[in-house]
């Protein structure tokens, strides 16, 4: 554990660019792992999660090689083994606590002639996977599962989870719940399986897989809510992916600047996919002052939109946030929560009950941490949807909060105590290191 106190900022003012975007890394990975071809990926993002998926691959039979520099823009080289060159690992496949790595493997490993054991760490080991393994048996991959006799819901599935893959079929999916997880994992399914795999989407949800096996050559096609692809069909690696800067590590130092008074920041070469930039238009919603400069960049690495963003200091104001935002911004919604907090008036965010099953449960832990730093903050329950009401406060007080081992409740309580008056004692940080090792070193380059 690494505890972190510190004193209000007076103003945020720099320019910066972030690692690689943590989502788009994990699919870089894995694509290039199957592809044809050797694959450079450029601004990898080496972070616990991300590293992960890496050395899942390696254990996969995937030669891998890696220049990973602290603060400075890290590379590594995919030598793609094709759709049927994975290997059977010489025991069990450990993922930690990366949700993404355990769910989208789970949808490649559905594809593979053995059988694989899949293990998590203690946070991912209580997310619930039956979302996964139900349309994955429905293609014919044979899986185990943990279950919970003493749960409110004893038909849930938890890791441990044992996969016996091979002879998929397409099938037609239409979600019941929004996640691009469940989505990657049944469309990377579909790349091994028998006639074509459909999945209906009545919530978009964000759209890095697809993107990117469009670049790699595979059919693939998406018509409105429905993405359909085509299986036992080879990739082919375009031989170097750039990926932009991660807008959900963006996000912090967004807020951070828009709620300090006297702040001005750059942020270079963001992501801005259309599906992930739902914390910009509610703070622009909000009237933070937010300028979006897209760049033009080679079509080899303009598979997913990115730019510059420069945020001003503004007064925000309290709006309303409705179901249908929350999947293009869940990974936001506890720094959102922060910028709520200090608005002039109410936010309302409705439907967020998906934080239940994040790392943690943010709504726990925001509420319990915001409650205790003078936020007028509650959680309404209605039906099986959840809704969390701020009510602005002229100013945060500091105090002692707890990150919960949570990467984006800790980064979230960092902008919290530097936007509050007095000192700010935070008891864990070291979960930082899960998605952005360097989050310390690029705020204190900031802080005036």
């Amino acid at each position: 554990m690494k505890s972190l106190s510190f004193q209000p900022t007076s103003n945020v003012k720099g320019t910066i660019t972030l690692p690689g975007d943590k989502s788009i890394a994990h699919r870089a990975l894995i694509i290039s792992a199957i592809a044809q071809g050797t694959t450079s990926i450029k601004n990898f993002p080496a972070n616990l999660d991300s590293l992960m998926t890496l050395s899942t691959l390696q254990k996969l039979g995937v030669k891998i090689t890696k220049i990973l520099r602290p603060n400075a823009l890290s590379e590594i080289k995919i030598f793609g083994r094709g759709l049927g060159g994975l290997k059977k690992p010489r025991g069990s496949l450990f993922l930690g606590n990366s949700g993404t790595s355990f769910r989208l493997l789970c949808g490649l490993l559905s594809g593979q002639d053995f059988a694989v054991r899949l293990e998590a760490g203690l946070s991912l080991s209580r997310r619930p996977m039956r979302r996964i393994s139900l349309p994955l048996r429905m293609m014919g991959a044979r899986i185990s599962a943990q279950r919970k006799p003493h749960s409110a819901n004893r038909r849930e599935e938890y890791p441990p989870l044992t996969i016996k893959g091979g002879n998929l079929k397409g099938i037609t999916y239409k979600m019941p719940v929004a996640s691009a997880q469940v989505k990657s994992a049944i469309i990377l399914a579909g790349l091994y399986a028998r006639g074509e795999t459909r999945v209906i989407e009545t919530v978009k949800t964000r759209d890095h897989t697809e993107r990117m096996l469009k670049l790699f050559r595979a059919d693939i096609k998406t018509l409105r809510n429905m993405i359909k692809i085509k299986g036992a069909q080879e990739l082919v690696s375009p031989g170097t992916i750039n990926i932009p800067g991660d807008i959900s590590s963006a996000a912090f130092f967004i807020v951070l600047a828009a709620i300090i008074p006297g702040s001005r920041l750059v942020i270079r070469n963001v992501s801005l996919n259309p599906l992930r930039i739902g914390l910009l238009r509610v703070l622009k919603r909000m009237g933070a002052e937010i300028k979006v400069t897209r760049s033009s960049a080679r079509p080899v690495t303009n598979f997913e939109p990115a730019g510059d963003i420069i945020i001003t200091s503004s007064k925000l104001k309290g709006i309303g946030v409705q179901t249908e935002e929350i999947p293009s911004l869940i990974d936001e919604l506890p720094i959102l929560m922060v910028a709520a907090s200090v608005a002039s008036g109410r936010t309302v965010f409705a439907g967020i009950g998906e934080l239940r099953v994040k790392e943690t449960d943010r709504i726990n832990s925001m509420f319990k941490n915001l409650k205790s730093m003078g936020a007028q903050i509650k959680i309404i329950k209605r039906g099986n949807s959840e809704n969390i009401i701020i009510d602005g406060v002229t100013g945060l007080r500091g105090g002692r909060v707890k990150s919960f081992g949570d990467h984006r409740t800790a980064m979230s309580m960092v902008v919290a105590g530097l936007a509050a008056r007095g000192k700010t004692y935070i008891d864990d940080t070291s979960c930082i290191r899960k998605s952005f090792p360097d989050f310390l070193n690029k705020l204190k380059s900031l802080l005036r």
